[in-house]
């Protein structure tokens, strides 16, 4: 049923519609199934039940001594009762007569066919698909609806939403799925999860199925639309912002139209694979170790520092495939200053342009390889929908000229082994891109900030950080945090940070050696008016309500946590001095130090 609100804005009347989905909807439909399917055999054992008792009652018996007696219609139905339900507790309350016996005979036939159609009918009932999917969709209300702390709602649960899933899971963050395919849900079952992740198979660009994963829960903190089709996450992103304009959105898509369409409906985070890693493409061009250092912390924690490429600085490249993925990358490469010519069998070379020539012909033909000219070329990209052929152009490229840095699209997961096996200097993987992104922004709404502002600070500023990182915590990307100085979440730092000189490097010292410095790095900090203050150093003075991100082993973090929450640990690493913990015992103390 839907409801008609008005609301007034600047003098005008705007009908605002909505949907409301009562959490009981299901579970009436589930009983309707079962009653509408049940219907008949239920009336037959009725009806069946029924004639026994009456017909109990008019055959005629004998009492104990002889006399004529009929059935009282309770007596009837009792004996029928246990009888109908197989006890059978015997002839009650006097022996029958002949005709009495003959009845009861016809009765027990009947009601063990009837009893036959009825749980016929019940075993059909159980394997019908649409009743199995009501009782699923009851199961996942009634799970979505009793969650009781933050969740993320994935909307797809393919390649892409399954490892960032994941990873998000080790955070120990809650998951709600839903997704068009019953396998993936089904696995949600089996796959190793800290937490049980409820799974819906339905539609996810249908407003009512987000409805009924939770989209309306209090506790949704984000909407993730990672199916593999643009016009579904499209339409979540739609139903996400109408319905919950306040929850933040992260969409993935290739068409940079669709992307604009998003981002007409508020605020989306939309995240172009292609567009992205042209992005990242063009710093590792300019500022190899920015991208080596962004690279490495948004992969998440664990992952080996990557190397550092050392990309042409300027010439020409070649570009197979001017798809999607080919327009958005010779786009990035001419506003880098490059020169692109582009190959395609179904190229127009009348889109060529300044900086752009484009050829039309098979990459893979020696002949249109030597027309395009890869012995003067510094770059390549084997950039088709097709991981057969980019394998191949890599391979003649690299045969013509072994100092192309090569760049390759992989579209299958399962031709990783493959492409390990070339030299490719950097590789898209979409469901990669889309990922990393999405975790660094999920994971850490101030790791997000650092890498968004990570460009600008200049590739030796970039050099000196993943120095530090590798000194401190070595070439394994350790644990990302943020730690917030307030009352609540450092009651140990009030007197201090409310003096003035709460220096940055006097908080970070080992508990059992305060000379020692802790393995952490501080990767930023916010102040409480938003200024933001990139690497500081140790003489970095901190107020109250600043944020900090930190990079460091758990080991180390579990150190800093006591630190800002016991107040003798805290003083002892801070001041050197040892404060009893116990009240009497500090009274005693203080007494005796004015004496």
């Amino acid at each position: 049923m839907q409801r008609l609100f008005f609301s007034a804005k600047k003098g005008r009347r705007r009908a605002r519609w909505r949907t409301p989905v009562a959490a009981g909807v299901q579970a009436s439909a589930t009983i309707f199934l079962i009653l509408r399917r049940m219907r008949a055999p239920l009336i037959t054992l009725i009806a069946i039940f029924a004639v026994s008792v009456l017909g109990l009652t008019l055959v005629p018996g004998r009492d104990a001594d002889g006399a004529p007696e009929r059935m009282s219609i309770f007596d009837a139905f009792y004996f029928m009762s246990y009888t109908a339900t197989t006890i059978g507790f015997g002839e009650l309350p006097q022996p029958f007569t002949a005709a009495q016996r003959l009845w009861v005979m016809v009765t027990i036939y009947l009601t063990v066919i009837g009893w036959a159609y009825a749980l016929g009918s019940l075993l059909t009932l159980l394997q019908d698909r649409k009743f199995r999917q009501a009782l699923a969709v009851q199961h996942f209300t009634r799970k979505v609806r009793r969650l009781n702390e933050p969740f993320l709602l994935f909307a797809g649960y393919g390649r892409t939403g399954q490892a960032l899933g994941r990873s998000m899971d080790a955070l120990g963050r809650r998951l709600v799925v839903v997704d068009i395919s019953e396998e993936r849900i089904d696995a949600l079952d089996v796959d190793q999860y800290a937490a049980d992740v409820p799974g819906l198979v339905g539609n996810a660009g249908n407003p009512h199925v987000l409805e009924m994963a939770g989209l309306g829960h209090p506790d949704c903190e984000a909407v993730l639309a990672m199916t593999d089709d643009d016009e579904t996450n499209l339409s979540v992103v739609m139903a996400a912002t109408l319905l919950r304009p306040e929850v933040p959105i992260v969409a993935r898509t290739t068409s940079a139209t669709i992307g604009n369409r998003m981002r007409a409906f508020g605020t989306p985070t939309v995240i172009n694979p292609f567009d992205r890693f042209g992005d990242r493409l063009r710093l590792a061009l300019r500022a190899p170790a920015s991208y080596q250092l962004l690279t490495w912390l948004e992969t998440g924690p664990g992952t080996h520092l990557p190397g550092r490429a050392e990309p042409p600085a300027n010439g020409r490249w070649v570009v197979c495939g001017f798809g999607r993925f080919g327009r958005e990358l010779a786009a990035d490469l001419r506003a880098n200053g490059a020169e692109v010519t582009v190959l395609d069998p179904e190229a127009d070379p009348g889109r060529g342009g300044p900086q752009l020539s484009v050829i039309c012909g098979d990459a893979t033909d020696p002949e249109v390889m030597d027309q395009v000219g890869l012995t003067d070329a510094v770059g390549f990209v084997a950039g088709t929908d097709n991981d057969t052929t980019n394998l191949c152009l890599v391979a003649a490229a690299q045969r013509v000229n072994p100092e192309l840095f090569v760049v390759a699209r992989q579209n299958d997961p399962d031709s990783t082994p493959m492409f390990a096996q070339m030299r490719i200097d950097s590789l898209l993987v979409a469901t990669e891109v889309v990922t990393h992104e999405a975790y660094a922004r999920l994971s850490s709404p101030l790791l997000w900030q650092f890498l968004s502002r990570l460009p600008e600070q200049g590739d030796d500023w970039a050099d000196r950080v993943v120095g530090r990182l590798a000194d401190h915590c070595g070439f394994h990307l350790e644990n990302v945090w943020e730690t917030t100085l307030t009352g609540r979440e450092t009651p140990a730092l009030g007197e201090w940070l409310a003096g003035g000189a709460a220096r940055l490097g006097d908080l970070l010292r080992e508990p059992a050696d305060p000379d020692r410095p802790l393995p952490v790095v501080t990767l930023l900090v916010r102040r409480g008016n938003g200024d933001v203050v990139m690497t500081p150093d140790d003489d970095e003075l901190l107020h109250k309500g600043d944020t900090l991100l930190l990079v460091g082993p758990s080991a180390a973090r579990s150190a800093l946590n006591a630190v800002i929450a016991v107040e003798t640990l805290f003083s002892y690493v801070v001041h050197r001095e040892y404060v009893p913990a116990g009240t009497l015992w500090r009274w005693l103390v203080q007494t005796v130090r004015r004496r």
